[in-house]
């Protein structure tokens, strides 16, 4: 799959709307999905990471609110493929910026949505394609 100029929805980005959309797809969504996401939330909040990793964060999580996706999330199954990928895609470039406290932070807001064996698949396979 082909990734999608996502640094154009930058603009679709704001902390309510990521919340919102995350809490609102989450069990459709599987919690590999909603942790990915929630890492890339988190690091966007760290001042360990650089502005250039910041912007692509924002990019990515921009993409994954906007409406306007390569396949509308409204597809049942694959509506949500492109978003994954683009969230895989900026968090294999920002991964070293990664400390395991923003890991820590995000299996905590997991636990909110999945239980245990769920929790602990999305960590175990995160990079594993679908």
């Amino acid at each position: 799959m082909e990734i999608p100029d996502f640094m154009s929805h930058a603009s679709y980005f704001s902390t309510t709307d990521f919340l919102d959309k995350i809490s609102s797809v989450a069990k459709r969504a599987g919690s590999k999905f909603v942790y990915a996401a929630l890492i890339l939330y988190y690091t966007l909040q760290s001042d360990r990471v650089s502005k250039r990793d910041k912007a692509l964060i924002i990019g990515a999580l921009g993409y994954l609110i906007s409406p306007l996706d390569v396949l509308p999330d409204a597809y049942p199954i694959v509506g949500l493929s492109d978003d994954m990928a683009v969230l895989i895609f900026v968090l294999r470039r920002v991964w070293t910026s990664i400390d395991p406290d923003i890991q820590l932070r995000a299996k905590e807001k997991l636990a909110r949505w999945f239980d245990e064996d769920e929790m602990e698949e999305a960590a175990d396979k995160l990079f594993e394609e679908d």
